[in-house]
């Protein structure tokens, strides 16, 4: 056990900071029932917190504030999804804040699924998903799906060049590639605001 527990520990240490896991991400290493008892005896000894039930985290000390920073609810949201195979998307505020379009933070985090309707409750913050036709969100990357939620909250006579800039700023030259090749087939006044964003990369 001591052996998983180090192998375990040492992948714990090389995910990213924010990273919200579970006992299948460590299936290369043990079986399911050690990696959950592992995990949990990590969460008694203080080594991980526990997000909700079966979702931890390696926190991060910040010296500016004095305290251990909170848990990502939008990595919280990838991990969800990772474990029920869902395809996930932000929508309305959540999607806004993620690209920079609004610097509000939310209290209520919102999602599409094509997994079912499901909501957690993480201290004063609400994680919910909502479940939509699979096909509103398949076959498409999660920074498409991001970007085509954010324009529909906004609503077309809310677009402008700031928003488009914005955007722009929020994707790699990559990902702008596979944006116009995942999302032609979204209502034409949104895919013609993702043909401007394209035009401004190319200028």
């Amino acid at each position: 056990m001591s052996s998983y527990t180090e192998k375990i520990s040492d992948k714990i240490n090389d995910f990213d900071s924010n990273k919200v896991f579970f006992a299948n991400d460590f299936l290369d290493i043990a079986s399911y029932e050690t990696a959950r008892k592992i995990l949990n005896r990590m969460v008694k000894e203080g080594k991980i917190k526990r997000v909700i039930d079966g979702f931890y985290y390696n926190p991060r000390y910040s010296e500016l504030v004095g305290e251990y920073e909170a848990v990502s609810i939008h990595e919280l949201a990838l991990a969800i999804a990772r474990k029920y195979n869902w395809n996930i998307a932000p929508c309305s505020s959540t999607a806004l804040n993620l690209i920079g379009l609004s610097t509000q933070v939310p209290t209520h985090y919102k999602y599409i699924s094509s997994g079912r309707y499901k909501k957690y409750t993480i201290g004063d913050t609400v994680l919910e998903f909502k479940k939509v036709n699979p096909g509103e969100i398949a076959n498409m990357s999660l920074k498409t799906a991001t970007v085509i939620q954010a324009i529909k909250s906004l609503g077309k006579e809310n677009i402008n060049s700031e928003v488009v800039q914005k955007i722009r700023e929020y994707l790699t030259e990559e990902e702008i590639s596979d944006l116009m090749d995942e999302a032609k087939s979204v209502p034409s006044w949104i895919y013609e605001v993702i043909r401007e964003v394209s035009e401004d990369e190319d200028e």
